[in-house]
């Protein structure tokens, strides 16, 4: 036996609500309303965007949410960061455990490594450094003046 209307309805919460949003529109538009137009911006744009991010299942939020955001080629990649990443954590946790690091040098490229999740993260931290480095630089060219 199918599950029960109420059911139904939370599962196909996205479909149901974007033939809602269509059939207003539409009735709108047939009957001469002006405003038809608003309803289908409002209805593709705001409506049912929000249902799929609040009752859509993962497709639905994929599909309303990412699709036009992010390319595969992106989502791939972050994909493959996520794990090198991943694999960098696992290859520090073993150098410690196996007793190459102590554990303020653990520590030290443990806050490193989260410094510098994303590649974004990464170039920050890295011109950071350099800037860092210059001051230190001018400092002592200055010093020794």
């Amino acid at each position: 036996m199918g599950a029960d209307p109420r059911t139904r309805l939370r599962e196909n919460a996205t479909e149901v609500t974007a033939t809602l949003v269509t059939g207003i529109w539409l009735a709108a538009m047939f009957t001469g309303q002006g405003w038809w137009l608003a309803a289908l911006l409002f209805g593709y744009i705001v409506v049912v965007p929000m249902v799929a991010l609040l009752f859509g299942d993962e497709d639905d939020v994929r599909e309303w949410w990412t699709e036009d955001e992010i390319d595969p080629e992106t989502l791939a990649e972050a994909e493959a960061e996520e794990s090198s990443a991943t694999d960098a954590l696992e290859r520090l946790r073993d150098r410690y455990a196996a007793g190459e690091l102590t554990d303020e040098q653990f520590e030290r490229k443990l806050d490193r490594l989260l410094e510098t999740e994303s590649l974004e993260d990464a170039d920050r931290w890295r011109r950071e450094r350099r800037n860092e480095r210059e001051s230190a630089r001018d400092r002592d060219l200055e010093y020794e003046r």
